[in-house]
């Protein structure tokens, strides 16, 4: 068997259960103990997956709400099961039914991109690359067909498309087909790689000797993308040999955790009139002349309303439909591993 097979499995089995009972905790299994076992009946056949599109499952097993759970109880009766076998099973989209209408039809899509970097002590970019999701949220009546075309699909490596994606438009043109299930679901995933201009930079400064480390960092903006950076913390493990510290910041505030020897500066909004700086002294335990390891500082931050890969959707088209409908469209970028080595 192949071994992604099974991870793919697992995965789409954890996704299920989230979706009918609102998480998946030990504890929620054991009280929708049938409809899990109704669902594993169904999602594997034999050893091999069988129906995994959760419009489908729903078709086939109600998911649990308070009433079935009251007349379960009065009645002794636990079977949800639906005793007719959904029109999407036979169809060329078993991940959507044929027969589903809207009084309002609309569509949502969601750029969001995550930054993987690396920057080493001598501040030179190692790493600097982009894993992107297009998230879609389709309530839509009829069955649609969709495409999305790109403006610059080319920047665009290790895609991986959701079963609805027809796979030949995208080979030939570079653009999106597919007819979507009802409801959220993930169309893309891709990456984009040896990006150049990361939007801030970091310069941190460690000093130490005679038992005091001075440290000195300052934040500002390196690219500005057009937009407001949000919720940018910085935060850093404290080495070992530290034993207290006075640090001040002249933007934003510094905090630690209880029992932790982390430090955590949230500047929140970057501002662009001014670069924050933290700067101050670390005390080093007694015997300890200086510093001997340096901390990996941690970014975070947003920014809303661009994806920084320079990823951009041209037009998306709706056919086979009779209505015209709304559709709307949002970016963000966020830094998910931003590292800066000291």
């Amino acid at each position: 068997m192949p071994p992604l097979l099974g991870i793919e499995f697992l995965c789409k089995v954890a996704d299920v259960i989230s979706e009918y009972l609102g998480g998946i905790t030990e504890d929620l299994i054991k009280d929708n103990f049938v409809i899990v076992y109704q669902l594993l009946d169904e999602m594997m056949d034999n050893g091999f997956p069988l129906t995994t599109e959760i419009n489908t499952l729903k078709d086939m097993i109600a998911p649990p709400n308070i009433v079935s759970r009251m007349l379960s109880v009065v009645t002794g009766g636990s079977s949800n099961m639906n005793t007719v076998l959904p029109i999407a099973t036979t169809s060329n989209w078993p991940w959507r039914s044929t027969d589903v209408k809207y009084s309002n039809n609309e569509v949502y899509f969601d750029l969001v991109e995550e930054m993987d970097v690396i920057v080493n002590r001598d501040g030179f970019l190692i790493k600097y690359e982009v894993y992107g999701e297009i998230r879609v949220i389709a309530r839509l009546s009829g069955v649609p067909e969709l495409t999305m075309t790109f403006a610059n699909p080319s920047i665009i490596n290790d895609v991986s498309f959701h079963p609805c994606v027809q796979f030949r438009p995208w080979e030939t043109h570079q653009q999106l087909t597919f007819v979507p299930p009802d409801g959220e679901f993930k169309l893309m995933s891709y990456r984009v790689k040896k990006l150049k201009n990361t939007p801030i930079y970091v310069k941190p400064q460690f000093s130490s000797t005679g038992g005091l480390c001075r440290v000195s960092i300052l934040v500002g903006i390196r690219n500005d993308p057009g937009k407001q950076i949000d919720y940018t913390t910085l935060e850093f493990p404290l080495p070992s040999s530290v034993a207290s510290w006075d640090l001040t910041a002249n933007h934003g505030n510094i905090s630690s955790s209880p029992g932790s020897k982390t430090l955590t500066w949230t500047i929140g909004k970057m501002p662009k009139d001014k670069s924050p700086c933290l700067s101050g002294t670390m005390h080093l335990e007694k015997g300890m002349d200086h510093l001997e390891e340096f901390p990996t500082l941690l970014v975070k931050f947003k920014i809303m309303g661009i994806a920084m890969s320079g990823l951009r959707i041209d037009r998306t088209d709706v056919r086979n439909v009779t209505y015209s409908p709304h559709k709307g469209f949002r970016a963000v970028s966020k830094a998910a591993n931003y590292e800066i080595r000291t």
